[in-house]
């Protein structure tokens, strides 16, 4: 289990996150919702060990973070960020290949074994990237590199994945197949997810919980039906929704509400 305990992070006099606890376990689905700026990027990185709490702890299995190496956690716990950062060009092949550095025998010069390739080329076929697996990352679209990105998470095959925004510059398709794939590796491979995102509805129908934030504040956490109701939603995104019943899947339904009307 990855677990925050009461996490504080403070840039200064600022506060970014406040108090917030949260436990991703085997098999689940988390969705952190909130409006920019309430702390969602903060508590993610601090998740990975790449920002240090100043109050609380976070516990991979029990035992602090802070005390693996990087290459200990990069084999647990994968990230996707906002942003992929590109120091020179890479094919779309290289770039996911080096989801599996953390695997590189210990003194190694990191070169892949066959295994590393085959894991590679199973998740680009997932992804529907194998058309470009020659490609310069450089060269693709924002939504492509958005899936090449998130075929490298998956290329780690860590244990908890930390998404933050993975759908972004993502069609519908593709926003549901990639939701899709993270949903099967916590369904058969008895991973977790951590999925930063603005669409409601995508994470009412694949999230199993929620944490609610507004102002680096926990507003609410728990499953869709009990966090996504019109009253909350309202107080954190200061906008009037109407929350029914998904006539499908049964889960809640988010449609914003506007005063003024365009149908009759």
């Amino acid at each position: 289990m990855l677990e925050a305990q009461n996490i504080t992070v403070k840039y200064g006099e600022r506060t970014a996150v406040a108090g917030a606890s949260l436990k991703l376990s085997p098999g689940e689905m988390t969705a952190l919702i909130g409006p920019n700026g309430a702390g969602k990027s903060t508590l993610l990185q601090t998740l990975n060990g790449r920002i240090q709490p100043t109050v609380g702890s976070v516990t991979l299995d029990g035992q602090l973070l802070e005390t693996f190496d990087r290459r200990t956690i990069g084999r647990r716990i994968s990230v996707v960020a906002q942003e992929a950062e590109l120091r020179f060009p890479v094919t779309v092949l290289e770039f996911v290949l080096g989801g599996r550095f953390a695997w590189a025998a210990s003194g190694a010069w990191g070169w892949e074994t066959k295994r590393d390739v085959e894991i590679a080329l199973e998740v680009l076929n997932e992804t529907e990237l194998t058309e470009l697996s020659g490609r310069l990352m450089n060269e693709l679209s924002g939504g492509e590199r958005q899936r090449a990105v998130l075929a490298r998470a998956l290329t780690t095959e860590a244990s908890y994945l930390l998404l933050d925004e993975p759908t972004a510059n993502l069609d519908l398709s593709h926003q549901t197949m990639l939701l899709g794939l993270v949903r099967n590796r916590c369904d058969n491979c008895n991973a977790s997810a951590l999925v930063v995102t603005h669409d409601l509805n995508l994470a009412a129908q694949f999230a199993d919980n929620v944490l609610l934030m507004k102002e680096g504040e926990t507003i609410r956490t728990g499953a869709p039906q009990s966090v996504f109701t019109a009253e909350l939603l309202q107080e954190v995104f200061g906008l009037r929704v109407l929350v029914d019943t998904h006539p499908v899947t049964g889960g809640p339904r988010v449609t914003p509400v506007h005063q003024t009307h365009r149908y009759h």
